[in-house]
C-alpha cells in the first residue's frame, strides 16, 4: 500500500506553510495532488520534492535555480552532515520475523518507483534463501 500524506501532513513532515507549498505547486516545482478538492491527497513523491526545495532554499538558492536542480541539474548544495535533531521520512520494509530493511530513499537517491523495484528484488532474493 502507497503512503499519502494529507497537506496537513505534509506541511507538518517538510515545516512548511499551506501558503508557500500552493505556491511551489502554482509555479509547478511541486506535482499537483492526487485529487481534487477535500479527496486531494500527496505522496512520497510530493514530500521528496518539497524536502528538497527547502534545503536549497534554506541554503539560499533562488527558485529558479530550484527548477533547473529538480529538472536533473547538478545541486549547488552538497549534502549535509545530519545534526542531532534532523528529521528524515525512512521507509520500514518488514520483510520476516527478524528481519527489517530500513531506506532512507531521498539520501539513497531512489525514486518511488526504484524504491519499489529495489524492495520486490530484496524480497524476490529473501525468498530464495528461504528455499535453500
Amino acid at each position: 500500500m502507497t503512503t499519502v500524506y494529507s497537506l496537513d501532513q505534509l506541511c507538518a513532515l517538510t515545516d512548511l506553510p499551506k501558503r508557500t507549498v500552493r505556491y511551489y505547486m502554482q509555479l509547478g516545482l511541486v506535482d499537483r495532488p492526487v485529487g481534487e478538492t477535500r479527496a486531494a491527497h500527496y505522496t512520497p513523491r510530493h514530500l521528496e520534492q518539497l524536502l528538497q526545495i527547502r534545503k536549497l532554499a534554506d541554503a539560499g538558492v533562488s527558485l529558479e535555480r530550484i527548477r533547473e536542480v529538480l529538472a536533473g541539474g547538478e545541486s549547488p548544495v552538497p549534502d549535509r552532515v545530519r545534526q542531532p535533531g534532523a528529521i528524515s521520512v525512512l521507509s520500514h520494509v518488514f520483510i520476516a520475523p527478524g528481519v527489517e530493511l530500513q531506506i532512507d530513499p531521498q539520501a539513497a537517491g531512489l525514486s518511488p518507483e526504484q524504491l519499489r523495484a529495489f524492495v520486490r528484488t530484496v524480497m524476490t532474493e529473501w525468498e530464495k534463501t528461504r528455499e535453500q
